[in-house]
């Protein structure tokens, strides 16, 4: 999406002919809504409008933020203990907040629990201006002075190679972190998310932090580009940070040093961001950049800025084979209204039916093309499939031809999680192993199969027997022979694009069962994870092959040292297994091996037999131990899969045993009467085809029902379905709930029509907040996302078939996906569970679309 800036103001605000001052109109001034922040035309400073905390909810969308021309350029306003901080450094916890809408303030006191040490931060708008100053009540803890001050981050894409200007010198920005480090002494380190450690130390004892490349106290940045112009002064010396140079994802650091022995107010700072006087977002028309049916409903949505006025009417416009374009409908522009920060309208173009490439013209705005056809969905799927799953598939190498994606990984396999273990991936090791196995004690053979769940090398396991779950039914249903990927789990080795006589399907779901398998035989139970037992490999980024040193951890051996024979070492970097017995995972494990037994049968016979023995026996112990604990059975997990409903029809299904459907059939029917209606009624539609025709009519007011669901979510915002506002972005539910209303839409055809399934692929595909770009990576779409949060995000760069979350709720209004910045995983990353059920979908909808042919 462009943004708007008009020909003839550029040439008035290039370098020194500046027209946005601040305070020219009372549209500039920053004043605080009902919404408990600062806005002007053009500007928004967000004050701790969410809160700061460690590991997953980092900094960098809390504190003193700036959304500046529609897009946050900044954030990370408050004190720090590091000069250029990672996602695991320490962050204040929120004592209180207190808005004062008379005084024009927003005032924040700050605590570090580990030090016992209180800050103000106190932020007021005066006119286009927001004055920011920390105080104190106590001089700076001893341990503290040199490491606490006052940090604002900027976004380096929005930055890097623009001018700025401090204290009268004219520099640039770095393109590339290339600034100056020192090493400090380990025990001056803040202590860092439960103790954990970042870096490698190396043995040296001492960790690094980077210098300024510059410092002063005025800076002016990015004076040619009037959309980012921003001023910032202080009587505080200012120093410039590149907070790349420590990690991929840092950001550049502004950041003055709390001064000791001080009381009262310790630091104050004017930020001015630069406004363009009248400024007016383009309007971002959402579409599907994949195309469309000749019959689906048509349906795009602009995204107006709350200033612009509604158009009338807009045209859809036909591409001749002679380059040449004509217009071919012309229809009225509907209102919806406002969602939260913006308007919304939607202009219906179902009726243009003939297959040709399109575009939108909307005032003066002109979209992309797109196409129209009969086989415009057919390969939406294919680099997901050929490509991004075999990528992260674990224990293996893979290669793509010139390339090699990865090693194998993890030949030192996985250690025992040590009791009462509080894991920085929020993994819990309970006070027993709830194994035979001792803290730390080698576990063997389960360095076999299974899949990386997303941007990291872990294998969460309840995403991997979602993985199972996904491709037995999209086998079962689809019976896909796509075969283009060569997989041999003897020589432990992937290439991509070499056919090896066997459907890729069986193969990829042979991998996730064999590393399944191999925990309940040798664990006896679901593992929680297997993940990382240091969280300096966490973050690993590059060959994952080189994550560990592929030798089994001896604590009899030096940290360094090697054993004679070369299969052991002195380095605790071994992967480890968290064995907390979780009766519900078990559940989920029963399920997804019970139906994986039917479809492996004929491709591994021997493994299958195995799966179907592991199923039984979890399906029988869990239940024994949830009723023994006194949950229900049917009881879903907490994250959210599973149930020993689900395990009973797969059951049944594998075995024919009347017991395991009379089960199914009495626990199923409470689940539909419950509050999880979207959920259970999957699970219910999925059973038709065994259950009969009885079963059917009996289930059908429950579709209803969901149906009236589905309609009441998609009236409530203008695209048509629900979108998640959460810390991870809704765009997988939206994948799922049209997953789900297409199996509805299969088996009950005149209860559930068109009108979601084809809001749902249109979200997907593009017609969805903040801008237009397909969510998928590289499927053919006019305009998809250029960068991804996936194991390459340090190249900016992106895995063909992953699927992002989707635009991320910024709280309290503002929706956002970088395409610029990959590293925000609530966003940008795609994961293994997610990127099959888009899958799934994918075999979904080219079958309904096969039916309307």
């Amino acid at each position: 999406m462009k943004r708007n800036l008009k020909g003839a103001m550029l040439l008035a605000m290039a370098f020194g002919a500046l027209s946005f001052a601040p305070g020219k109109s009372s549209e500039n001034n920053l004043v605080l809504n009902d919404l408990e922040y600062f806005h002007a035309r053009g500007v928004e400073v967000l004050v701790f409008n969410e809160a700061a905390e460690g590991g997953f909810n980092d900094e960098k969308h809390s504190g003193v933020e700036i959304i500046h021309h529609g897009v946050r350029t900044a954030q990370g306003g408050m004190v720090r203990l590091n000069a250029a901080p990672e996602q695991w450094d320490p962050v204040p916890t929120t004592v209180s907040r207190t808005v004062d809408k008379k005084s024009n303030s927003i005032k924040v006191v700050m605590n570090y629990p580990d030090y016992d040490f209180n800050s103000t931060l106190t932020v007021q708008g005066k006119g286009g201006k927001v004055i920011v100053t920390v105080s104190l009540d106590k001089p700076l803890p001893e341990f503290l002075v040199g490491s606490a001050g006052f940090n604002l981050e900027l976004l380096p894409s929005s930055y890097w190679l623009k001018t700025y200007e401090i204290d009268s010198r004219l520099e640039r920005m770095p393109r590339y972190a290339v600034t100056d480090v020192i090493t400090r002494p380990n025990s001056e380190k803040p202590r860092q998310y439960k103790g954990y450690r970042t870096y490698d130390d190396r043995g040296t004892g001492k960790f690094i932090e980077p210098l300024p490349f510059d410092k002063g106290h005025k800076l002016i940045l990015a004076p040619e580009d009037p959309e980012r112009t921003m001023t910032v002064s202080s009587k505080n010396e200012i120093a410039m940070i590149d907070g790349r140079i420590i990690a991929q994802n840092g950001w550049y650091v502004l950041r003055s040093m709390i001064p000791a022995g001080k009381t009262g107010e310790v630091i104050r700072w004017e930020i001015e961001p630069g406004t363009i006087e009248g400024w007016v977002r383009e309007p971002n028309i959402g579409f599907s950049q994949v195309g469309y049916h000749p019959t689906q409903t048509k349906v795009a949505v602009i995204e107006l800025d709350a200033n612009d006025k509604v158009q009338s009417s807009a045209s859809i416009w036909r591409i001749g084979t002679n380059g040449k374009s004509e217009k071919v409908f012309t229809g009225p522009v509907t209102e919806w209204g406002k969602y939260f920060k913006y308007n919304y309208a939607r202009f219906d173009f179902s009726s243009v039916r003939e297959s040709g490439i399109y575009y939108i013209e909307y005032g003066s705005h002109k979209t992309g093309n797109f196409l129209i056809a009969e086989d415009v969905y057919d390969k939406v799927g294919l680099a997901t499939s050929d490509v991004w799953i075999p990528i992260h598939m674990n224990h293996v190498a893979v290669s793509e031809g010139y390339r090699l994606w990865h090693g194998e990984p993890f030949k030192d396999g996985y250690l025992q999680a040590p009791p009462s273990t509080d894991h920085f991936d929020l993994h819990w090791q309970g006070p027993t192993t709830d194994t035979k196995f001792q803290a730390l004690e080698h576990i063997p053979g389960l360095n076999v199969g299974g899949y990386f769940d997303a941007g990291d090398f872990d294998i969460e396991t309840d995403a991997n027997i979602g993985v199972i779950s996904g491709l037995c039914a999209i086998w079962e249903t689809y019976k896909p022979e796509r075969d283009v990927t060569f997989v041999s789990e003897e020589q432990r080795f992937v290439e991509l694009h070499r056919p090896d006589g066997v459907p890729d399907m069986l193969q990829y779901l042979e991998h996730a069962v064999l590393n399944i398998v191999a925990q309940a035989e040798i664990v006896g139970h679901m593992c929680d994870a297997l993940s990382n037992s240091v969280l300096d490999n966490y973050h690993h980024l590059g060959d994952i092959s080189g994550i560990t040193d592929g030798k089994i951890y001896d604590p009899s051996l030096g940290r360094f040292e090697i054993s004679a024979d070369g299969l052991r070492s002195g380095l605790p970097d071994d992967m480890w297994a968290f064995t907390s017995r979780q009766p519900h995972l078990d559940l989920q494990a029963a399920t997804a091996l019970a139906s994986a037994a039917r479809v492996l049968k004929e491709h591994n016979p021997a493994l299958a037999e195995r799966a179907l023995k592991e199923a039984q026996r979890l399906e029988k112990e869990a239940t024994e131990l949830m009723a023994k604990e006194g949950n229900n059975g049917a009881m879903r997990g907490p994250r959210g899969r599973g149930g020993n409903t689900d395990a009973l029809l797969q059951l049944y299904i594998s075995t024919g045993d009347e017991k395991y459907r009379e089960q199914y059939e009495k626990g199923i029917w409470p689940m539909l009467e419950g509050p999880m209606l979207a959920w259970s009624i999957s699970s219910a539609i999925k059973a038709v085809p065994y259950l009969g025709k009885d079963y059917a009519e009996k289930l059908r007011p429950y579709v209803v029902k969901y149906k009236e669901t589905l309609d009441k979510q998609a009236a409530q915002t203008p695209y048509g379905v629900a979108i998640g506002t959460g810390g991870w972005a809704g765009g997988g539910s939206v994948i799922s709930g049209a997953t789900n209303a297409l199996l509805a839409h299969k088996y009950f055809p005149d209860v559930v029509d068109d009108t979601f399934i084809s809001s749902a692929t249109s979200f997907v595909y593009g017609c969805h907040p903040y801008h237009n770009y397909s969510l998928a990576a590289a499927l053919g779409a006019a305009r998809p996302k250029n960068v991804f949060y996936g194991n390459n995000r340090a190249d900016f760069s992106f895995i063909p078939g992953n699927v992002s979350p989707g635009v991320l709720m910024i709280q309290p209004d503002h929706f956002e996906n970088y395409d610029e910045w990959p590293f925000f995983w609530g966003q940008n990353e795609g994961t293994i569970l997610g990127n099959v059920s888009y899958l799934n979908f994918t075999y979904a909808l080219n079958e309904y679309i096969q039916s309307l042919k």
